[in-house]
This record gives C-alpha cells, sequence and structure tokens, in this order.
C-alpha cells in the first residue's frame, strides 16, 4: 500500500514535453478504460447512472497522473458519458431542460474531486520528499561520523603507540600493545563496514560478518585453528550490525587470546541466527576452557567490559557459558 501510494506514473520522466506526454497519455488511457468498463457494465445496468464512473476515473489518473491527467480523463470520460450515455445518444443534446443543470452539477463536482486529488497527491509528495531529503542527511551525517570515528581511533592509536616507545617496562608496554591492538580492530571494523556497505541505514550481515570473521580468522589465529560460520541472510539497522561486528570482533580477539595456548589445535564457530525482529549471535570455541592455566583466562577487565558495551549498544544481552570443552559467548536480542 505503501508504494501504491508514492506511486507516480511520471516521476521518473525529466523533461518537461514527455512529461507532459506521459500525463496526457495516462488520463487518455484511464478515460478509455473507463469508457470500455462502462461499456461492459451497459450489458446489465443500462439504466445506471451515466457519470457513475467518471469520479473514481478522475481521481485515479489525479492520484497517479498529477492534474494534467485528471483533466484530461475528465475530458474524455465526461465527454462520452454526455455524448453516448445521456439522452439523446451520440448527441450533446439535452432530451429536458432539467437535464441541463444536472449535467452541469455532475461536471463541477467531478472538477471538485480533480482539485481534492491533486491537493492531496501534492500533500503526498510533498512529504515524501522532506523524508527522502531528511533520510540523506542523516546518512551523510552518519557517514561522517564514522569516517571522523574512524580517524580518532587511528589518532588514539598512534598517541598511545609514541607513549609505548616511553616506557622501558615489558609490563606496561604488553598493556600498551593490548589497547592499540583493541583501538585499530575498531578502526579496521569501522572502514570494513563502510568499503563493504556503504552509507545505508540498513546493513546486509551475511557479507558483512563472513568477511569480518574471515579477516580475523586469518589475522589472529594460527593456521591448526579452523575458523568457520554461519550467517543468516538478514539486514539489520546500521547502528546494530556496527555493535555486533564490534562484539564479534572482541570475542574472537579474546578466543585467539586464550582458547588455544601452546599452539594447541581447534576450531572456532560462528553462529548469527535471525527469525523476524529477534536475532542470536554465539561465537564457540573447543579450546582450554575451564581447564586453562589462570594466567591464559579471559579476564573480567577490559574485554568483559567492552562485550558488554557492545551488548548495550546492540540492544541485547550477552552470556558467556565457560566448560571444561571450551567457551561459548552469546549476544541475543532484547525481546
Amino acid at each position: 500500500m505503501r508504494r501504491l501510494a508514492h506511486f507516480d506514473i511520471s516521476r521518473r520522466v525529466n523533461a518537461p514535453l514527455p512529461r507532459l506526454a506521459t500525463q496526457v497519455g495516462f488520463g487518455l488511457v484511464c478515460g478509455l478504460a473507463m469508457i470500455a468498463l462502462r461499456t461492459f457494465l451497459d450489458i446489465w445496468f443500462p439504466v445506471a447512472g451515466p457519470f457513475a464512473l467518471v469520479y473514481p476515473t478522475v481521481l485515479l489518473a489525479t492520484l497517479y497522473g498529477h492534474w494534467q491527467a485528471g483533466l484530461v480523463a475528465w475530458a474524455v470520460s465526461f465527454g462520452w458519458a454526455w455524448y453516448v450515455v445521456l439522452p439523446f445518444p451520440h448527441s450533446f443534446e439535452f432530451a429536458e431542460a432539467r437535464d441541463i443543470p444536472r449535467v452541469t452539477l455532475n461536471a463541477a463536482s467531478a472538477l471538485i474531486v480533480l482539485v481534492f486529488a491533486e491537493t492531496f497527491r501534492s500533500a503526498v509528495e510533498s512529504g515524501r520528499l522532506q523524508s527522502d531529503a531528511e533520510i540523506e542527511r542523516r546518512a551523510i551525517l552518519l557517514a561522517e561520523m564514522e569516517h571522523r570515528t574512524k580517524n580518532n581511533f587511528a589518532l588514539v592509536a598512534s598517541l598511545l603507540e609514541i607513549q609505548k616507545r616511553r616506557e622501558s617496562s615489558e609490563t606496561v608496554r604488553f598493556a600498551f600493545d593490548d589497547a592499540i591492538g583493541r583501538v585499530r580492530t575498531f578502526a579496521e571494523a569501522y572502514s570494513h563496514l563502510a568499503d563493504e556497505q556503504g552509507e545505508g541505514a540498513h546493513v546486509e550481515m551475511k557479507p558483512y560478518l563472513q568477511r569480518l570473521v574471515e579477516r580475523v580468522g586469518s589475522a589472529a589465529f594460527p593456521p591448526n585453528v579452523t575458523v568457520t560460520h554461519e550467517i543468516s541472510d538478514v539486514s539489520m539497522a546500521r547502528e546494530t550490525a556496527v555493535a555486533i561486528g564490534l562484539f564479534t570482533n572482541e570475542a574472537l580477539t579474546n578466543c585467539a587470546k586464550y582458547a588455544f595456548p601452546d599452539s594447541r589445535a581447534g576450531a572456532v564457530h560462528v553462529a548469527l541466527d535471525a527469525r523476524g525482529d529477534e536475532w542470536s549471535l554465539s561465537i564457540r570455541d573447543d579450546g582450554t576452557g575451564t581447564n586453562a592455566d589462570p594466567v591464559d583466562k579471559p579476564d573480567s577487565g577490559i574485554g568483559s567490559s567492552l562485550l558488554g558495551a557492545f551488548a548495550r549498544q546492540a540492544g541485547a544481552a550477552h552470556v558467556v557459558h565457560p566448560s571444561d570443552r571450551g567457551f561459548t559467548v552469546e549476544l541475543t536480542s532484547a525481546k
């Protein structure tokens, strides 16, 4: 119904003369369609009101072809009804003098329908244009914000790199490396989203997450760890998609750090399942899990805080399921 409400037969015709010709042609088609329908109905209803079908014809022609089409449809359909249907048939003469005001009133009423239909059509078109302009403005602002965010992440990473060089403690330098790695990961996630999906308000999750998982899998995991994925073909709001991407990135990074110590082999599986408005994301590994040495277990510090922050940004809840056969991190949309 929404598409029907915004349909315009001449919207894609920009040149004035072809546009006018399209509108006139559409009005003519509407008028001829009314004549054909009335001729068919006359088989069963020969005494029906002569101008009954003029009003819907003018209404439809005006709504979808502007007032020019409505005026042509009015002239064709009303003129035909007057000439053919009214007594005397095939004549513009009136059988009775009282037919003159009746025909005049019908003609004026059909023109009033035309005026109100054009007013309504113009209001709908104006609203559509304003809506499109607002969507375009928001898309530009969003793209600018993401561009600035990516640049800010790169700047922060550079500043941290400079500060790291001034430190002599290996512990502090390791902490700086960890922070720099996370910041660069965020920057890459935003950059990847812009390159892959452009500036739309929605993101196709299957290609987006597939490339993200493949990129992190090849960069962070050794060859003896297999990273697989199973992503539903679903579109999500850009803000939610960014949050899910960052959550996946952080969860895979933590998995690469802690799940497979000492060149241990294993597998990681990423799955996004979506049904209607509900969705769930899981990152499952068969690593050391709760059997890991304390130094090799995921901490409850910045990594856990980031996962919680990304979950809130996605409007979802996250749960970690540890076991002696690995870890499973789940992110589930709020019901």
